[in-house]
């Protein structure tokens, strides 16, 4: 159909995520409020996150691993001459890591609602719920409202994620039918290379992840279907969260109160694909289109650039570019290479923001069985759906 699948398809997608963006950060701050306030004590809160965010740097030094591995078995730079930059390409500016951690902190709490820098959010929500844990009973009625508007929020996600085989139908049939393949043919090997670098990092990096905890990886794929599916058709680790989270706390199980502070925090930070594999294979075919040799101190400072810069990844459409520029400058590897590659970027973005997704809710999962926060039946009942029914309170 060409441009007129765009015409009459996209809309339906635009629509759909859209509506997950919509109730992505009142889902955020009301679950993180709840959650910290129920976790009782500063301490819970920061032991979880300790093995939280270790959980996150070791996996995504694996990604890298496994990028870089495919990238020098696959060579999909070679041979390649002649490729046309895109026109529109800006060299995108990198944020120091001063001002990532800068950024965390909202200067307003209100504008980071309503740009949706979850960030900022989960940092506002946070402090909330440590000054009702610290007031006590004084705040039992408040404390009471927020975990009333989470469950609210929820339903409000059942109702959205009810759409979404119209929505996931618009999105795939506008870009099939408006992308063509005269795009993809001359970076097919990188194409190939990426998928099959994150499909390995999923099955089995993630699979014996699980097997190491004493769970069943085939379990976990099929609870954590659903947000695997919005996220490849959305390509947006933000519009994915509300699915993710729900996946994560009905099919796998994990502690309702844990699920929400780690699920809206890797919807941030959490970048297998954007932000460890995809730099670390971009790096090897942009040395291997140029001709260069990548020392072994340039092979670790694309893993050190790659995990450490992964954290302040943001989780919307495009921003792997940002990551990319990152690795690439750190590695001291031309530039120009990103823009060889940004014509097929959405299908990129499509596989490695399901990467990311499956990360996010890999990780709480191996958290929860370490800390006796995962109910070990739902696991292994681990439903496809997300319960968009009410099927009671324990629900």
């Amino acid at each position: 159909m060409g441009p007129a699948a765009q015409t009459w398809f996209w809309p339906l997608g635009t629509i759909y995520v859209t509506l997950i963006r919509m109730i992505a950060v009142p889902l955020v701050l009301f679950a993180v409020i709840n959650a910290v306030a129920s976790l009782h004590g500063q301490k819970s809160v920061a032991a979880l996150g300790g093995r939280t965010f270790l959980w996150f740097a070791a996996t995504a030094a694996l990604a890298v691993c496994v990028g870089l591995v495919v990238g020098l078995v696959l060579k999909p730079g070679h041979g390649l001459s002649g490729l046309q930059m895109a026109p529109d390409y800006t060299v995108r500016e990198v944020p120091t890591p001063v001002q990532v951690l800068l950024d965390v902190v909202p200067s307003n709490p209100f504008k980071a609602l309503a740009d949706g820098k979850i960030l900022q959010v989960i940092f506002f929500a946070g402090l909330v719920g440590f000054a009702l844990v610290k007031l006590g009973e004084r705040t039992a009625r408040l404390r009471a409202l927020a975990g009333e508007a989470s469950e609210t929020m929820i339903q409000v996600t059942r109702f959205v994620l009810e759409t979404t085989p119209l929505g996931t139908f618009g999105l795939i049939a506008g870009l099939v039918g408006s992308y063509g393949f005269e795009k993809l043919l001359p970076l097919g090997n990188f194409v190939f290379a990426l998928y099959l670098a994150c499909a390995l990092h999923i099955v089995f990096v993630y699979g014996s992840l699980l097997l190491a905890h004493g769970l069943n990886p085939l379990k976990f794929f099929r609870g954590a279907a659903s947000g695997m599916q919005v996220a490849f058709v959305s390509s947006s680790s933000f519009a994915s969260m509300p699915v993710a989270l729900r996946s994560v706390t009905h099919n796998l199980g994990v502690d309702r109160d844990y699920a929400a502070f780690a699920v809206p925090l890797g919807a941030s930070i959490k970048m297998d694909g954007c932000g460890a594999i995809y730099p670390a294979l971009t790096s090897v075919f942009v040395a291997q289109y140029f001709g260069l040799d990548l020392s072994v101190n340039q092979y670790f400072v694309i893993l050190l650039a790659s995990v450490l810069g992964s954290f302040g990844t943001a989780g919307v459409p495009g921003t792997a570019i940002v990551m990319v520029t990152l690795v690439l400058s750190a590695a001291k590897l031309p530039l120009e290479g990103i823009a060889l590659l940004v014509a097929i970027d959405r299908i990129l973005d499509m596989m490695r923001t399901m990467t990311n997704v499956t990360g996010q809710m890999l990780v709480p999962v191996l958290v929860a069985k370490e800390t006796g926060l995962l109910d070990r039946a739902v696991y292994e009942r681990a439903s496809s759906n997300v319960g968009l029914e009410q099927r009671g309170a324990g629900d």
